[in-house]
Formats: C-alpha cells, structure tokens, sequence
C-alpha cells in the first residue's frame, strides 16, 4: 500500500493536505481554487510516483497516476488561459516545466 495513504482522502493525509492548503491558498476560507487543487495534486503525484520506484509493478497506482497528471494537466491550462502571471508564479513555485 502507500505509505501514509488514506483512502478517505485518497492520497494525502489529512495534515499534509491542510499544509498546502494554507500555503497556497489566497484567502481565509479558500480551499478550492485552481493554485490549491494544482499543488495537493502534484503532492500527490510526487507521493505515487516514489511508491512507483519501489512497487513499478502496481498498475493500479499507475493508471491513478496519469489520471492524477492529466487533472493537474487541465487545470494548468485553465490557469494559464485565465491568470498567466498566476500561471508561471505557480509552477515556479512547485518547480514545474512549463
């Protein structure tokens, strides 16, 4: 299984999912916008892919996995289309390619 996963919350703990909830969001009450669901799906991502190096031959986490991209994927378009100066201030942020 995943290290420190939970399936209620699906791949992050509840506090680590909160961390970067208050890290990235843009006021009080935000839980929800574009830049917090970006950064709890690449920690995500990161989480699955290290469970990859050591178990390569879970299919199951690799099909989540590219799911979890593509979501990541259309969401950064959407940013980008909508708030480009947001856009590149986040993925420098996470440390993506553009």
């Amino acid at each position: 299984m995943l290290g420190n996963v939970s399936l209620k919350d699906g791949f992050l703990d509840k506090e680590k999912k909160q961390g970067i909830v208050s890290q990235f969001r843009l006021h009080e009450n935000d839980t929800g916008s574009t830049r917090v669901q970006v950064a709890v799906l690449s920690e995500g991502i990161n989480q699955i892919s290290e469970h990859l190096k050591i178990n390569s031959h879970d299919y199951h986490s690799q099909r989540a996995l590219l799911k979890l991209i593509g979501r990541r994927k259309r969401l950064l378009a959407y940013l980008n289309r909508t708030e480009p100066q947001e856009y590149y201030s986040l993925i420098a942020k996470l440390g993506l390619r553009k």
